[in-house]
């Protein structure tokens, strides 16, 4: 199979989809890798580290898009690239379809198989190539919102950890998965008053057990939340949805109860965000103020910290595309149930049953969708 990884072109996204060392398994197993040049320059990997692992090198994206069957990136396709695909093309990466409806009316009309990262599960129900940069970004948000509260970025001018005599900040985390886990690790590392708001009993204990009676755990009921926000020096949204839209934790009245200067962090985001007030942001213009309260609502954090996010996504998706490529993509995810959970788009339909729910596109049945794929 011949697989082109392109240059992102997301604002400040310095990721890549395959790194050297990943080029050089599947040159090895026999495939053809496509790179365009510069693709890799945001983790310090030069078109001759590409070479010497076995890839060709393409001066442009549209000779990747051209030659390959499999399409393998880190963020979702944007505009100028979704012009590029050709019908029975596979792409491979993250999609985040539920709050982008024209990027999903562009794959369904390009006739792509298109399966995203966040949406394949495991066994035991996790979301493995999620889990990675759940773990970055949760471990980053606190350093963001620490940035934050400072004065000159807007914030109240507090330290997250305190000083003798002097409180430390207080961070609501709402939502318990490996985000709001992350998160609450380093917020406690760094001295800060956690509360972690959560769906289930079962994360509750689940919090408690882990951190013991340091943080106060509870179950996130929109009574709570309100409760917990005017004394909340930055708040986390860290809630998910797999495949679906998130909730709307956080609505703009509830704003008005929070002491200025307060900072949130809105992890959900690529999701359409957990606070009604959030919208997209980048790297290169991060944060935004309603009604006194800051927003950071960055799209693609661990894109900051490509080095380290890129080597970490590869470990897991690295199996699944050595399987597409070996297989062929349509016998492998006929074959591979956790794999095809993953499935979005395929054959001019949608085949995630939470995208489609949120999209308000019919759903098509992935098995069904798959019959002519190869």
């Amino acid at each position: 199979m011949r697989i082109g990884v392109p240059r992102e072109i997301k604002v400040h996204e310095y990721r890549v989809g395959l790194t050297p060392e990943s080029v050089s398994v599947l040159a090895s197993d026999g495939h053809e890798v496509i790179v365009e040049s510069g693709a890799g320059a945001g983790i310090s990997a030069t078109d001759e580290a590409y070479r010497n692992a076995g890839a060709m090198v393409a001066k442009t994206a549209a000779e990747v898009f051209d030659a390959a069957h499999l399409i393998v990136k880190v963020k979702e396709p944007l505009t100028p690239e979704r012009k590029l695909f050709h019908p029975g093309q596979a792409l491979f990466t993250y999609l985040h379809l539920a709050p982008d409806p024209y990027q999903a009316d562009d794959l369904i009309n390009a006739g792509v198989t298109a399966i995203a990262y966040e949406t394949v599960t495991a066994p035991d129900g996790s979301l493995p190539l999620l889990v990675p940069m759940s773990v970055i970004a949760g471990r980053m948000t606190v350093q963001v919102a620490a940035h934050f509260l400072e004065r000159p970025q807007g914030g109240r001018g507090i330290l997250m950890a305190g000083a003798p005599g002097v409180p430390p900040a207080r961070v609501l985390v709402l939502g318990a998965g490996t985000v709001g886990r992350s998160a609450a690790a380093i917020a406690l590392g760094m001295g800060a008053k956690i509360v972690i708001l959560s769906r289930t009993e079962q994360e509750v204990a689940e919090i408690e057990n882990r951190f013991g009676p340091v943080p106060k755990a509870a179950i996130a009921s929109p009574q709570r939340i309100s409760e917990e926000l005017p004394s909340a020096d930055a708040v986390i949204g860290a809630a998910l949805v797999a495949g679906a839209a998130a909730p709307k934790l956080v609505t703009r009245a509830m704003l008005k109860t929070m002491k200025p200067g307060a900072v949130l962090v809105d992890v959900s985001i690529d999701q359409g965000g957990c606070f009604e007030t959030s919208h997209p942001t980048t790297h290169a213009n991060p944060g935004f103020i309603v009604d006194g309260i800051l927003h950071y609502c960055v799209a693609n954090m661990p894109g900051a910290v490509p080095h380290t996010s890129t080597y970490a996504l590869n470990q897991a998706t690295l199996p699944h595309v050595r399987k597409l490529a070996r297989m062929g993509v349509g016998a492998a995810l006929r074959e591979d149930a956790h794999l095809r959970n993953g499935l979005n788009v395929c054959a001019g339909t949608i085949t995630q049953r939470e995208v489609a729910a949120a999209l308000g596109h019919p759903f098509q049945d992935p098995l069904k969708a798959l019959e002519n794929v190869t």
